[in-house]
C-alpha cells in the first residue's frame, strides 16, 4: 500500500493525498448513518490525473470509491470499514470549461458546485434548472451519479434528462470524451445513459455538458389548502391543462408535516396551519414565458377553476419574490423540522400519480394499525410521484430504540405497499450501499442479470465503488 500511496503522490501532489487527521468529511455519509475508514483520499485536479490514479489503482488492485460533495442519502460515496479503499474526491475540478449560448450548453467539470453552475447560467441570462435541498454544497458529479430529482422535474425532467454528453473515466484509466453537446446522436449504445445514474460502479465520471433553458419573463408561486389527496391530483391536472409548459413545481405537504415546522419554526408562519379541516398543502410555481401580467391571469383562472370543483378551499398567491422564497422556504424545512422533532425512518418513493390517493389511504392505515402511535410525514414532488413518506416515532418515546426495533418491520410494510402499486422503493436518492438487499428482491432477476453483465463487461476487476448497488456476484 505504501508503493501505491507513493505513486498516487507523484500524480496528484502530496498535498492532495490525505491520510492523516480528521477525514470525517469524506468518510462519513451526510446522514451520519454510516463512518468508514479510507486508505488515502485523493484531490485529482484535471482528468487526466484522474485517469492516472485509475490506473494506479487498478493495477494495485485497490478499489475507488468516487465522491462529490458526499451529500448522497444512501450511504453510496463513502469507503468501507477495511481502510483499504481510496476515496477520489472530485471537488477540485471545478471549472466552467465552456457556455454555448446559441446551443443552450455548458459543460463543467464533476466538481463544481450545483449552486453555481445555476450562476454561471443565470450570468448568461440563461436557466439551469435542476434545484433541490443541497444545491450549496453538491456536485454536479453526483447529481449525474444518482441521477438527481428536485422540485422542477415535473418541467424540466431529471438530471439524465439535463444531460447532453459526458466526459468519463473507465475503470481501466482510459478517458470517454463524449461532451459532444448534441441533441440528436444515434450512433451506436447510448453510453452517456449507462453512466448516469451509476452511483460510480461503472467509471468516474469527470466533466459533463449540460441543456440550457431561457430564463422566464416572470414566476409565480401560490400555495393552496385542499381537502384530500384525491384533490390535489385533481388539481395537477387543472394545473396541467391551465399552464402547460408554464408548471414548474407542484409541491404536496401533509398536515402533521407542516406542523412539524410551525412547532419548531414559527416564525415561518405556515399558511391555513390553524385550519384544522385542511390535510394538506399544495405549492405550485408557474413560470411564464411573456409576461408577470399574463403568469397571474393563468393562475387566477387556474385557481377560479379549482376551487369551483372544490379541489381547492383556500390559496394565497405571492405577490412579490420575498413572499415567494418563504413559502418554498416552508416545503424545504420540513426535513429540518423532522430533526428537530427526533430521529425518524425516511422513504424515497414513487408510486403512479393516479393510484398516490389509493396508497396514501392503504399505506396510512397499515402503518396505524401496526405501529400504534406512530406519526407519518409525507410530503413530496407530486408532479413527478415521488412521495418521501417518512414515519416518526410515537411522540413522548424512545426515538433510537423506536429505530432500532421498528425499521426494518417499517421498511418492510413501506416497500410491500409500494411493490403493490406498481412504485419504487427508490424514486431520486440512489440504491447506495442502503438499499441493496432491496433492489435485490424487487427489481426482476431478468434485470439485475443484465446490470451485473454490464458491471462485469465495464469494470472485470470490481473496483468502482464495490459493494454500491450491485450487491456481491
Amino acid at each position: 500500500m505504501s508503493t501505491l500511496l507513493d505513486t498516487l503522490r507523484r500524480i496528484v501532489g502530496a498535498a492532495h493525498v490525505l491520510t492523516d487527521g480528521d477525514l470525517s468529511a469524506w468518510e462519513q455519509d451526510w446522514r451520519r448513518r454510516e463512518r468508514g475508514k479510507a486508505l488515502a483520499v485523493v484531490r485529482p485536479g484535471s482528468t487526466d490525473e484522474v485517469a492516472a490514479v485509475v490506473r494506479a489503482c487498478a493495477a494495485a488492485g485497490t478499489a475507488i470509491v468516487p465522491q462529490g460533495g458526499n451529500t448522497g442519502l444512501a450511504v453510496g460515496s463513502t469507503p468501507d470499514l477495511s481502510g483499504t479503499q481510496v476515496v477520489l474526491s472530485l471537488t477540485r475540478m471545478n471549472a466552467v470549461r465552456d457556455l454555448d449560448k446559441d446551443n443552450l450548453t455548458l459543460t463543467v467539470e464533476a466538481g463544481c458546485i450545483l449552486q453555481n453552475v445555476q450562476d454561471a447560467a443565470d450570468k448568461a441570462g440563461l436557466l439551469f434548472p435542476l434545484s433541490l435541498a443541497a444545491e450549496g454544497s453538491c456536485t454536479i458529479g453526483g447529481n449525474l451519479g444518482t441521477n438527481a430529482g428536485g422540485t422542477q422535474v415535473v418541467r424540466y425532467g431529471n438530471a439524465r434528462d439535463l444531460c447532453l454528453g459526458l466526459e468519463v473515466v473507465t475503470p481501466q484509466g482510459e478517458v470517454w470524451n463524449g461532451l459532444k453537446g448534441l441533441r440528436k446522436d444515434n450512433t451506436g449504445y447510448d453510453l452517456r445513459n449507462l453512466f448516469v445514474g451509476s452511483e460510480g460502479t461503472l467509471g468516474v465520471i469527470t466533466a459533463a455538458t449540460l441543456k440550457l433553458y431561457p430564463k422566464p419573463a416572470a414566476q409565480l408561486t401560490a400555495w393552496a389548502a385542499v381537502p384530500s389527496m384525491e384533490h390535489a391530483v385533481a388539481l395537477l391536472g387543472l394545473a396541467h391543462q391551465y399552464l402547460g409548459a408554464g408548471l414548474t413545481g407542484f409541491e404536496v405537504m401533509g398536515r402533521f408535516a407542516l406542523g412539524l415546522v410551525d412547532k419548531h419554526m414559527p416564525q415561518l408562519r405556515v399558511p391555513f396551519i390553524d385550519q384544522e379541516d385542511v390535510p394538506y398543502g399544495v405549492l405550485l410555481e408557474n413560470s411564464d414565458s411573456e409576461s408577470e401580467d399574463h403568469a397571474r391571469a393563468r393562475f387566477e383562472a387556474l385557481l377560479e377553476t379549482a376551487f369551483e370543483a372544490g379541489c381547492v378551499t383556500d390559496a394565497v398567491v405571492a405577490e412579490n419574490l420575498a413572499q415567494a422564497h418563504n413559502l418554498w422556504h416552508i416545503r424545504e424545512s420540513i426535513p429540518l423540522a423532522q430533526a428537530e422533532e427526533g430521529l425518524n425512518i425516511k422513504h424515497d418513493i414513487s408510486v403512479p400519480i393516479s393510484r398516490i390517493p389509493a396508497f396514501v389511504e392503504y399505506a396510512d392505515a397499515l402503518m396505524v394499525r401496526e405501529i400504534p402511535g406512530v406519526r407519518l410525514v409525507n410530503f413530496g414532488h407530486l408532479g413527478d410521484g415521488n412521495l418521501h413518506y417518512n414515519v416518526q416515532a410515537p411522540e413522548g418515546g424512545d426515538a433510537k430504540a423506536f429505530l432500532r426495533e421498528q425499521e426494518d418491520r417499517v421498511n418492510h410494510l413501506v416497500y410491500e405497499a409500494v411493490a403493490q402499486f406498481g412504485g419504487s422503493f427508490s424514486a431520486e436518492h440512489g440504491i447506495g450501499a442502503l438499499k441493496v438487499e432491496k433492489l435485490e428482491k424487487y427489481q426482476s432477476p431478468t434485470a439485475l442479470a443484465m446490470m451485473r453483465a454490464i458491471k462485469a463487461a465495464l469494470d472485470p476487476q470490481g473496483i468502482m465503488n464495490p459493494g454500491r448497488v450491485l450487491g456481491a456476484a
